[in-house]
């Protein structure tokens, strides 16, 4: 049970209805339909994702996890000491914690999540975990402006941790967007510690995203029914299947919701007609170089200081200043 006291303390800043629908409607009225991945988390879509994160095939997790493991004194070192760390799109906080044990003396954890009931849950779990640690959660579209709480401890330097490869779902020019509003959130001597996914095997990639248990595609199709739900919309679920193709040109992986059949499809009133093999772009994860992403972020003003990677080289965590 979420305390009321818990739920009187969250900054509330969630995106309207109107909002969800105003996007759904952009994105289905184009000519390469879509919808916007921020969507996918509900708290069903949240639970599914943190399903996703513990299967044999997604490697990003588990990846990312051991390189915490393996490199978390040399990260604590780099973060320094009274951090004030704020997670945008913070989900379950799982690689959080490994963080959060190594810090010295941290200022203050925000995070920041779109699915207020998934945010709670994880506050209060990490609450318990780390009593000593001021919690300050935000409920917030992390892509949109919002604002990041003073903690009563002065920090002597904020930084944004960004893991999990989210950074790959934006198209590079608002990726490069997203980088700027980062950088603009902390001050001179702030900075940003990021997951990066590495170019590897498409094959690698392609398994990744099509998970044997059919995981993913719950995932990708509970966002119609999301819509459904929320937005007065009439998707049928069994006219649509999960894909996932690697998209070498654009060097991302894409999520597609394929419509099985000719069919009309009705949200907020309005119509929307697909043909049979049409699809609905769900969701790009852009897989990069050391030296592409190392440019994508000097266009936002950042600058790499730091690398960890697994001895494969399939992902990265770097630091930014």
């Amino acid at each position: 049970m979420i305390s009321k006291k818990k739920k009187d303390a969250l900054q509330d800043q969630q995106p309207s209805a109107q909002t969800f629908l105003a996007e759904v409607i952009e994105g289905l009225s184009a000519p390469q339909k879509w919808i916007s991945s921020m969507y996918f988390y509900d708290a069903e879509g949240s639970r599914l994702f943190d399903r996703i994160c513990e299967l044999s095939e997604y490697y990003p997790t588990r990846t990312e996890l051991q390189i915490f493991n393996e490199h978390i004194d040399a990260i604590r070192d780099t973060l320094g000491e009274s951090v004030l760390l704020i997670e945008p799109g913070s989900g379950s906080s799982l690689k959080t914690r490994t963080l959060l044990a190594a810090l010295r003396n941290p200022a203050a954890y925000v995070p920041v999540e779109i699915s207020k009931d998934h945010l709670l849950a994880a506050v209060q779990r990490l609450e318990a975990e780390f009593p000593h640690i001021p919690i300050l959660p935000v409920c917030a579209d992390f892509t949109s402006p919002f604002q990041i709480p003073k903690p009563e401890q002065p920090p002597q330097r904020s930084v944004i941790f960004f893991p999990g490869s989210t950074i790959g779902n934006f198209d590079p020019e608002d990726a490069v967007e997203l980088l700027k509003t980062m950088r603009n959130k902390v001050d001179d001597n702030g900075g940003l510690l990021i997951g990066v996914d590495l170019r590897k095997d498409p094959m690698i990639l392609e398994k990744a995203y099509n998970d044997h248990d059919g995981v993913t595609a719950q995932f990708n199709l509970n966002l119609l029914r999301r819509i459904n739900r929320e937005l007065d919309a009439d998707f049928d679920l069994d006219a649509f299947s999960h894909r996932a193709v690697w998209n070498e040109a654009q060097s991302r992986i894409e999520m597609h919701l394929v419509s099985e059949r000719e069919q009309t499809v009705t949200v907020g009133g309005q119509a929307f007609h697909f043909q049979a093999g049409e699809y609905i772009l769900s969701e790009s994860s852009y897989k990069f170089t050391f030296r592409g992403f190392e440019a994508l972020a000097a266009q936002a003003g950042w600058t790499v200081k730091r690398c960890w990677t697994d001895n494969r080289e399939w992902f990265s965590v770097q630091y930014l200043e």
